[in-house]
């Protein structure tokens, strides 16, 4: 379903007229934000699909807005942004980060709008809302079977992450805010619930969750999720940098994630349908390889230099399926690497955020793959946490290791399409750091001179 079939109505009056008085603000304010996905392109403009009063007198609003800029985007008219803003006559002085501009004009004028989520008050309001299902306006509530939202969290806001927005309540609870939206139940909140059916402790259960209403011709909108928050949880990508500073060995920790990876894979196939790739799966994946390569290579000229050498990662597995040869293919994490991992006190490894590679499409994130996809994502962590040296080549040995301990299969077995999937994975790593970080662009082009054999 696209998504322009999944416009509502169009806005009253004083919709219209509360975001034309919002327009000029937004447009100077959400191209800034880390998690605006159209960055370099102009913004020409928004509509808006629905606006939700949180506090009364439109002290804090809930916006699905969306952003048009040139080209219409693939998925639809406009990328849909899930905003939350408050408004005062005048800001706190400890919300002077959060400001989004002055209103001048429409029926909010004279005061001042702010990112809300950064204001403890308004973020405290959310979590309350969430404690109890039910609907308000456009919105839908859910709760869980696992855990309870407990009243009066103190709310705490993170800003290391880039595609949404997440605020830890009290050390107990931690709400990631979905901010680009798109229809659909996010992965996110999919395989938890799936993984928590199945009794894998791995992941955090949800215990809330919140969606769009959804009409008789549209799904749905996963807008958010509450998870466990795992107080004393040391990052897997910090953990592992600190290693490589302190040039210390890591192989017994990337053996133990090797055996958490299986174990949730292994629960995943158990949950959820499975599929067998045969040679028509496989034609597709490596032609969509293949067209990824060749269009990063268009955006990323250093890049170029390496295609007729990396295509034949792509061709090498098409040869396979054209022999027969098939895989089993399942729903799996999709963006799996150091950071989505964490380490509890105890030494447990757990794994997060299974929204996928957010640039792409929701339909594409839930298409089920071979095992060996995550497995590939995680094998390019380590060459980012060390990508000189021994460090790395033993991390991704007793990482394969373990997982093969649990799985009763050594995905090195099958060189073929792992060498596929870390290939693609370092393309998508190379657009990522080219727009976002191009600092760190070396990183993923090294991988691939050493993957195109140069």
């Amino acid at each position: 379903m696209s998504e322009a079939a999944t416009r509502p109505a169009a806005p009253t009056a004083g919709e219209s007229e509360l975001l034309m008085s919002l327009d000029p603000l937004l447009r100077e304010w959400l191209p800034r934000q880390r998690w605006f996905a159209g960055k370099g392109r102009p913004v020409t403009g928004f509509t808006l699909d629905s606006v939700t009063e949180l506090l009364p007198d439109a002290a804090l609003l809930h916006l699905l807005v969306r952003a048009h800029q040139p080209p219409a985007d693939e998925e639809g008219p406009g990328d849909r942004y899930q905003l939350l803003i408050g408004t005062a006559e005048a800001a706190a002085p400890h919300l002077a980060p959060a400001v989004i501009g002055h209103i001048t004009h429409g029926p909010l004028a004279g005061r001042t709008a702010y990112e809300a989520l950064l204001d403890p008050r308004h973020s405290a309001v959310l979590l309350e809302r969430l404690r109890i299902p039910g609907a308000l306006g456009a919105l839908r509530f859910h709760r869980g079977p696992h855990g309870e939202v407990p009243r009066d969290l103190a709310p705490r806001p993170l800003t290391a992450e880039q595609s949404n927005s997440s605020v830890v309540y009290g050390d107990t609870l931690i709400a990631k805010l979905f901010r680009r939206v798109v229809p659909g139940l996010n992965p996110d909140l999919e395989l938890p619930l799936a993984l928590a059916r199945e009794g894998c402790d791995r992941v955090p259960a949800p215990v809330a969750w919140f969606e769009t209403a959804g009409t008789q011709h549209t799904e749905p909108s996963t807008l958010g999720v509450v998870q466990p928050f795992l107080k004393g949880a040391a990052d897997g990508w910090d953990l592992a940098l600190k290693h490589v500073t302190n040039q210390q060995d890591f192989t017994a920790q990337a053996r133990e994630l090797g055996r958490a990876t299986a174990e949730v894979h292994t629960a995943l196939a158990r949950a959820l349908p499975t599929v067998t790739y045969t040679r028509a799966h496989i034609d597709q994946l490596a032609g969509s390889m293949t067209r990824r390569l060749e269009a990063t290579a268009q955006q990323v000229p250093a890049l170029l230099p390496y295609v007729d050498s990396l295509r034949t990662a792509f061709e090498a597995l098409a040869q396979l399926g054209a022999e027969g040869r098939t895989w089993q293919a399942q729903r799996v994490h999709g963006d799996l690497h150091l950071g989505q991992c964490l380490r509890e006190p105890s030494g447990t490894w757990k794994l997060i955020d299974f929204e996928g590679e957010p640039s792409r499409p929701l339909a594409e994130r839930r298409l089920p793959h071979p095992v060996h996809r995550d497995i590939a994502g995680m094998l390019r962590s380590f060459d980012y946490a060390s990508p000189q040296g021994d460090w790395s080549l033993s991390c991704r040995a007793s990482y394969c290791a373990g997982y093969a301990e649990v799985a009763g299969t050594d995905p090195r077995t099958a060189p073929v399409l792992l060498r596929a999937y870390e290939t693609d994975k370092a393309i998508y790593e190379t657009l990522y750091e080219a727009r976002h970080r191009p600092d760190w662009l070396e990183v993923p082009l090294t991988a691939l001179k050493r993957l195109a054999g140069f």
